[in-house]
């Protein structure tokens, strides 16, 4: 009696197949900023320092990640998936063929998404300079100005800014 491998490599070809293709959506980056916008708590704890002021400017900061160089993992992993998935095709030279192709064919995608999840990625900051009404100036990086304008008229609570 002679056992059939296909179906066994088909399946394997299919969870390889979307193993590969989960690294196709870049990771989300979680940028922190040192003071966040949030309104002020609804009471003070003792020994807090609160200041007013004004907002004097808005400005936006751009940042970028350095990109990776590429490990090859991405071409081994698509070389495999396409070498699998070239060797259901065909019968003879056709099917040796069709894997040599499905195995350059994937390693050069595995490459490439690879090489897409480790570019460069620009992120964009707000920079909320302030000058508070004893004359000083203080800056504040955030992710989101929120509802805040230039003019607005803030108040500091511990290092959170809020309109007053």
């Amino acid at each position: 009696m002679k056992i059939s491998i296909r179906p066994l490599a088909i399946a394997a070809s299919v969870v390889a197949l979307s193993a590969l293709t989960a690294c196709v959506a870049p990771q989300p980056v979680y940028e922190t900023a040192r003071y966040p916008y949030q309104p002020p708590p609804p009471q003070m704890a003792p020994g807090a320092y609160m200041e007013y002021g004004r907002v004097a400017n808005i400005e936006v900061i751009q940042s970028q990640s350095s990109g990776a160089p590429t490990s090859g993992a991405g071409a081994i992993a698509g070389g495999a998936v396409g070498g699998v998935l070239g060797n259901q095709i065909g019968h003879g030279n056709g099917r040796a063929a069709a894997t040599a192709l499905g195995l350059v064919g994937g390693a050069l995608l595995g490459n490439s998404i690879e090489a897409n999840n480790k570019a460069p990625r620009t992120y964009q900051t707000y920079r909320v300079s302030i000058q508070t009404d004893n004359g000083g100036y203080r800056a504040f990086d955030v992710p989101s100005p929120g509802d805040l304008r230039i003019g607005d008229r803030v108040v500091i609570n511990n290092g959170q800014i809020s309109r007053y």
